[in-house]
């Protein structure tokens, strides 16, 4: 039981039965003696060389904590009772993280901000660190989500959007092309010299300089 309570402390808010399908997989695979440092994809960016993604995002909340190193073999039905158990806590605790406004659900995304204010490059880095990446709005619902953080702390953030090479054009982090925009009238209007983005406390976009401290918000 004591791996299982680990476990709910490292992974707290996750629900997906993909998830729990991937614990299961790791925890039949796994020799008794092996280690097994990570669940790949689903809790890591990096697979299983990275650090777990709700993992990060608990310590970018502050949460403390230790990820197990192993994981026991353990094929008997009682396996199948301790996942669905797992679940259950999970959803709860994921219910009291939203409801004490320490999350925000939004879709398949989950957004948290540590409430500090750095400029872009740290930013970004606190949330790739955490398993996540700058909140980046892909549509109306999204821009509302973390408008609702915005407003909460009473503070600009960056976006997860940069400029490109071309003056006035700008994307997502992971390169693609904007699917969404929400820009402030007349913005942007950097002329390229304005590489990144932060929205406004009315939800509205504008484009700015990276090294000015505006609010971490990150997406997982």
């Amino acid at each position: 039981m004591w791996v299982f309570l680990q476990l709910a402390r490292a992974i707290m808010f996750s629900y997906l039965p993909c998830v729990l399908t991937a614990i299961a997989v790791s925890l039949v695979t796994c020799h008794a003696q092996c280690k097994c440092p990570g669940i790949s994809g689903l809790l890591g960016r990096d697979g299983l060389k990275g650090q777990p993604l709700l993992w990060g995002l608990l310590s970018l909340l502050g949460e403390q904590g230790k990820w197990p190193q192993g994981l026991p073999y353990s094929p008997d039905t009682e396996l199948y009772n301790m996942l669905v158990n797992l679940k259950y806590r999970l959803s709860r605790l994921e219910g009291v993280l939203a409801l004490t406004g320490k999350i925000r659900e939004v879709g398949e995304k989950i957004l948290a901000s540590n409430g500090k204010e750095v400029d872009f490059a740290s930013a970004l880095e606190s949330c790739e660190k955490a398993g996540g990446t700058l909140a980046a709005p892909r549509n109306e619902e999204e821009n509302k989500a973390i408008l609702g953080i915005v407003k909460q702390y009473n503070r600009y953030a960056y976006l997860g959007i940069k400029g490109g090479e071309t003056s006035g054009q700008f994307m997502y982090i992971d390169g693609t092309p904007l699917n969404y925009t929400k820009w402030h009238p007349y913005e942007p209007n950097g002329k390229g010299t304005e590489k990144c983005v932060e929205m406004y406390a009315d939800g509205s976009w504008n484009d700015k300089k990276c090294n000015l401290y505006r609010l971490t918000i990150c997406e997982f």
